[in-house]
């Protein structure tokens, strides 16, 4: 039975469904000292924070920057014990519900529920665009079926080049958290980049030419559905846990790589939680199975995040650097100065447990650890003060910076590979 029409609202979307968010708020902190740290872990235990940067209270330290989304029921209580201990905070967003229904922001594309670049589309909406993009543009897209998600939904990755199936080939997926919206929104636009500039644009024929792109515009698919009709909040897949109430694995977590150590959780009811087993997601089996099974032809793993305008590379589950990491830190510098060249955005990189935060069970941890050395996460704008809401107005600004970092890379990947 399909969602009653009393829940969508004149955008043709739920906006979060019947799940309101009014009167919670979005707080960053300023934590300077040891003591901070123990008030916001207590005050997690206490009031079940939603964390959006970092992802659990379990990664926070002095002298970093936190932000988290509290219960409009336990805002004056935060904010108290936030003043009387001396905790500079920030109000991102003084009521998260607005924030959400303010993130459609192109009220003139809202109208039409046909497919647009530049503001956020359905699943239905993308499954179609898919496969008219492989019915208009033959000759350079093609479906590939990799599977189905938990709740049944195909995963098509999108075959994009010209070039054989032996030749270099990069994969990249979006939406592996679902709540994070700009990123299926590149992976939508980067495809039309592609297409379109085949005919007109010298760089991106040479590119599909001898480079073969597979990309997957949404790897969390039941979640990304589940941030449109029930929760838009929402981060993981939608798998039930065994033994407990709570829904869903972090797919993040979930690959078979130094699984359920460092920065994941065994825990079913957290943000975090890394699964019954390794790649006992049918999401994360279906991405293993599909870049196993091209192995040889894949050079580079991309994956697209939000948000904090990072490029990150291995390890994630240790400081230990990676073996090409000089290599991979001067690829990421070379993209960032790509990428700032159009709007000036500032980015940083690094390897990511020391850049971001360290977590195991990482897709671009795996991806590496199968001998794809060319590894890479992208999180994409901002940098906090809209998070995972970025207003549909900046879509386009971020698609097409991102679009320039990602071709350096591709550029660097196509010259180095034998």
């Amino acid at each position: 039975m399909g969602l009653p029409w009393i829940c969508f609202s004149a955008f043709a979307v739920c906006l979060a469904s019947c799940l309101k968010f009014h009167g919670h708020k979005v707080i960053q902190v300023q934590l300077e000292t040891e003591e901070h740290v123990k008030l916001i872990k207590s005050m997690d235990k206490t009031f079940n924070l939603d964390f959006w940067r970092p992802d659990s209270s379990s990664r926070i330290a002095p002298k970093m920057t936190v932000d988290f989304h509290i219960h409009a029921n336990h805002t004056e209580t935060i904010l108290h014990l936030l003043k009387q201990n001396t905790v500079h905070y920030e109000v991102l967003f003084h009521d998260l519900q607005a924030g959400i229904e303010a993130q459609l922001d192109n009220s003139r594309l809202r109208k039409s529920q046909k497919h647009k670049y530049n503001k956020y589309n359905d699943w239905d909406t993308i499954t179609d665009w898919a496969s008219k993009m492989a019915s208009e543009h033959s000759d350079l897209v093609r479906l590939i079926d990799i599977g189905n998600t938990y709740e049944g939904r195909p995963m098509t990755v999108l075959r994009v080049g010209q070039s054989n199936a032996e030749g270099p080939a990069i994969f990249m997926d979006c939406g592996i958290h679902a709540r994070e919206w700009i990123s299926p929104a590149f992976c939508q636009w980067f495809v039309r980049e592609l297409v379109s500039g085949y005919s007109k644009n010298e760089e991106i024929k040479k590119l599909l030419t001898n480079l073969t792109f597979y990309i997957l515009p949404v790897l969390n698919i039941d979640g990304y559905v589940y941030t449109w009709t029930e929760d838009r909040m929402w981060r993981k897949n939608r798998s039930p846990a065994e033994d407990s109430d709570c829904f869903g694995t972090d797919l993040n977590r979930n690959f078979n790589v130094s699984w359920c150590d460092i920065g994941s959780s065994d825990e079913p009811c957290t943000e975090i939680y890394c699964g019954k087993s390794a790649q006992s997601e049918e999401e994360t089996k279906n991405v293993a199975n599909f870049i196993l099974s091209h192995l040889k032809s894949i050079k580079a793993y991309i994956s697209i995040h939000a948000f904090s305008q990072m490029i990150l590379y291995p390890y994630s589950y240790t400081y230990e650097l990676a073996p090409n990491s000089k290599e991979l830190g001067e690829i990421s510098k070379g993209a960032i100065s790509e990428l700032s060249s159009l709007y000036k955005t500032k980015y940083v990189y690094g390897p990511s447990a020391s850049t971001i935060y360290p977590t195991s069970g990482s897709s671009d941890d795996w991806a590496y650890s199968q001998g794809i050395q060319y590894s890479f996460t992208f999180e994409l704008r901002d940098t906090g003060k809209r998070g995972f809401l970025l207003p549909e107005s900046q879509i386009r600004a971020t698609c097409k910076e991102t679009t320039l970092a990602i071709k350096y890379i591709a550029n660097y990947v196509l010259s180095h590979s034998s």
